[in-house]
């Protein structure tokens, strides 16, 4: 008899994105003359920057003719794109990595569910921010390192709670834990966090033996010179932090499909018998038997983010969504609500004080806009809604025109 993984019956009835196109579909059929304007999933409006198109093209090209044409390519990404990476996004800040220690793939989503096979199962002590991107819980929950759902919380996690009183940046926890899952800007929240506060961390998982897993995807948006885009800009946390980047929102590669993980060779992992193992070669391992690569025409496209051209057109598209926060987190503020993000990061996080997906029905019903509940993200995002600065100006000042009528009722 053939059985199922029963731990995906641990899960909600379905993903929070899942549920809110749920509710805007039936919405939309139902009022067919009422046009709705997304502020929710965190998807980007704006055109690919026009360096990548060029190179994009120029990729295609070059399979169309025999003497250039690439059939499988590296599995972990053609050099010419990790040598940019590693210098570009790197060396350029201080940071020891090198361009073997990185692994291009699809997507950083893919990456953060598909990096936990490398660990244990049983016994495996996990600590997850709350609220949190629905990822990193539900990939642990399918791998069985949870135990039920109770209250809106899983069993074997340690919690790390996000709230107004510690400015939406966890605190570290007093027991020791395994895998930590820390995102910096913060998804929801648009929380940053500090130098001393990442030299925290890596301290508590060097004193444990326990490895980060550190979400850079949003770090294109950070203003602030005095916070770090990477954990490696801390000493030593080679040693215990795997990191994960986006093309996504940094340039656009949404529809597109390009990420990168890196994975230092210092990092080490261990078996039952207290040996010690390089997870450089566990993910390569990984990496390469159950993926073929990222499509070459789209490295090329990456690879020119880095480029003159390419930097400047990637700085002022992510200035233009920026802009657009600034004025939804002014115009939330005016009305009264307090809000964080926005500065250095794509989000607003909305503490509204009440139910929040009474909140986004509110929004969606008399305003016709979409944002994201913040129960959605874990029990700490209760009270909140994000909204995403991720559509066009003209949408965003729409928007949050009708926000403001209907919340004045």
């Amino acid at each position: 008899m053939i059985r199922i993984n029963e731990n995906f019956l641990k899960l909600k009835a379905s993903y929070l994105f899942s549920d809110i196109a749920k509710r805007v579909t039936a919405y939309t059929a139902a009022h067919p003359d009422k046009p709705v304007i997304r502020l929710g999933i965190g998807d980007v409006t704006e055109p690919l920057p026009p360096a990548c198109i060029e190179a994009f093209h120029a990729g295609v090209d070059e399979m169309s003719n025999r003497a250039t044409f690439k059939g499988y390519g590296p599995e972990q990404g053609y050099a010419f794109l990790r040598e940019a990476i590693a210098q570009h996004d790197y060396a350029a800040r201080g940071c020891p990595i090198a361009a073997d220690e990185i692994f291009v793939s699809d997507g950083s989503k893919c990456d953060c569910g598909n990096i936990q096979e490398i660990f244990a199962t049983e016994g495996l002590k996990l600590a997850i921010p709350d609220p949190v991107y629905p990822v990193y819980v539900d990939t642990n929950v399918m791998a069985g390192r949870t135990g039920t759902n109770i209250d809106g919380r899983y069993a074997g996690i340690t919690y790390l709670d996000s709230t107004p009183a510690n400015g939406y940046v966890p605190a570290i926890p007093s027991a020791a834990t395994d895998l930590i899952y820390l995102c910096f800007p913060n998804n929801p929240t648009g929380a940053v966090a500090t130098k001393a506060q990442l030299a925290d961390w890596v301290a508590y998982a060097k004193a444990n033996k326990a490895i980060i897993l550190f979400d850079s995807a949003y770090e294109a948006f950070i203003t602030d010179p005095a916070i770090p885009h990477s954990i490696y800009e801390i000493p030593g946390a080679d040693e215990v932090a795997i990191e994960f980047r986006s093309f996504s929102k940094t340039a656009g590669f949404t529809g597109t499909r390009c990420a990168y993980t890196v994975v230092p060779k210092k990092l080490q992992a261990f078996d039952t018998a207290g040996n010690a193992h390089p997870v450089h070669a566990l993910w390569n391992r990984r990496h390469t038997t159950k993926f073929n690569g990222v499509s070459y025409p789209v490295q090329k496209a990456a690879a020119a983010i880095y480029t003159d051209a390419g930097k400047a057109q990637v700085k002022a598209q992510v200035a233009y969504y920026l802009a657009n926060a600034a004025l939804i987190r002014k115009a939330m503020t005016d009305l009264g609500y307090s809000c964080i993000g926005g500065d250095n990061a794509p989000y607003i996080w909305i503490n509204t004080g009440t139910d929040s997906w009474a909140f986004f029905d509110k929004l969606l019903n008399e305003a016709q806009v979409v944002c994201t509940p913040g129960a959605g993200f874990g029990k700490c995002g209760e009270g909140h809604v994000r909204i995403s600065a991720f559509n066009s100006r003209e949408n965003v000042e729409k928007a949050l025109a009708r926000i403001a009528t209907a919340l004045k009722k």
